[in-house]
């Protein structure tokens, strides 16, 4: 059976890299999960993942937390928040395609926008939580 979470982070990209709006506000389909050298800011990279059993008594599956993060040199913090705005309408409670695994629900956590410790460098964060089991 395939990996729920590389199948989940796959699914993921696709979508994210495929949206119209967030390539408009990122300047280009700027989607890492390993960000290449010298890549333009602002861009949005593939964090931390966490996955938890959560199956029942008689049904399998997998919690995960899932980490984006944004990347921008902007004054301020405003194209990090207009970012954060995109990901969050393009992934908040939405059942992208998986071929093994079905999603449950995919639910935004938390949001958070901060200046890296460079002094330069603006970083949103962004995770949602998702349960899939298996089809």
């Amino acid at each position: 059976m395939a990996n729920s979470a590389l199948e989940l982070q796959r699914s993921l990209y696709l979508l994210l890299k495929g949206d119209a709006t967030l390539t408009a506000a990122l300047g280009g389909p700027r989607v890492y999960d390993d960000v290449p050298q010298r890549a333009e800011l602002p861009y949005v990279t593939f964090g931390q993942s966490l996955v938890r059993d959560w199956s029942t008594g008689s049904e399998p599956g997998h919690e995960h937390l899932v980490t984006l993060h944004v990347w921008s040199r902007a004054p301020g913090r405003k194209k990090v928040h207009e970012i954060i705005d995109v990901l969050v309408a393009l992934l908040h409670d939405r059942k992208p395609e998986l071929e093994f695994h079905q999603i449950v629900n995919l639910r935004h956590e938390l949001s958070e926008a901060r200046r890296d410790s460079d002094g330069e460098t603006y970083h949103g964060i962004v995770r949602y939580r998702v349960v899939t089991e298996p089809v």
